[in-house]
């Protein structure tokens, strides 16, 4: 499948080079077009004859694809899809792809973005348009709701961790992994989910903000 990459640069999904982005077309016809990076929202309006496209896909920090095409009484949706690769604060991306439709959004136009990351050695997961997409929205209160444990002194930060680890058989307990990858990265995530959401599960912990705040001295 032949498609053009529009790198804008600072890109979070794709930091470093990746077959996806190698392959990239430099001539012949294109069927998708991919517009990745910190300014891909401008990259996007500058495109034209978008309907000659089967997919345009826009990669999203935490706002909706909406933002981006527009909504009109929960029946819009076109060729344009959004998509970001989950990855936790300063970790590596991972290869899964969150892949974000609207309620008009072609099967034709899921299809082509779907096997366009497959090709490429992703895995996709299918999502409507909601702040955040699936894991944010899932994992986000969790995080808190651990943090606000070990301020309120429920268990020390080992216990807490040990006990997730052993008790559900996660690989890593939340405090050791918000470490690992930036409680001030947890701090934007959560900040822009409640401010997009207004539900308090999402309200950054304390010690997220503490470490925001440390981030900025």
């Amino acid at each position: 499948m032949a498609f053009q990459l529009i790198d804008t640069g600072g890109s979070r999904s794709f930091p470093e080079r990746h077959p996806l982005l190698t392959a990239a077309a430099e001539r012949g016809e294109v069927v998708v077009v991919v517009i990745i990076g910190a300014r891909a929202a401008e990259a996007f309006r500058s495109v034209g004859s978008r309907e000659r496209y089967a997919a345009i896909l826009i990669e999203l920090g935490t706002e909706c694809l909406g933002t981006h095409t527009g909504e009109a009484r929960g029946e819009e949706g076109s060729n344009v899809l959004g998509f970001a690769r989950f990855r936790l604060g300063t970790a590596p991306p991972s290869d899964l792809v969150e892949l974000v439709h609207q309620p008009r959004t072609p099967e034709t136009a899921i299809s082509a973005a779907r096997k366009l990351f497959e090709d490429h050695g992703l895995k996709v997961a299918l999502c409507g348009d909601f702040p955040g997409r699936i894991i944010d929205r899932l994992v986000r209160p969790y995080y808190n709701a651990a943090l606000r444990r070990l301020d309120e002194g429920l268990a020390s930060a080992d216990d807490l961790d040990t006990t997730l680890k052993l008790g559900l058989g996660y690989p890593e307990g939340p405090i050791q992994l918000l470490e690992r990858t930036g409680l001030a990265e947890h701090f934007d995530i959560t900040q822009a989910l409640y401010a997009a959401c207004g539900d308090p599960a999402y309200a950054p912990a304390r010690r997220a903000r503490v470490a925001k705040q440390r981030q900025k001295t």
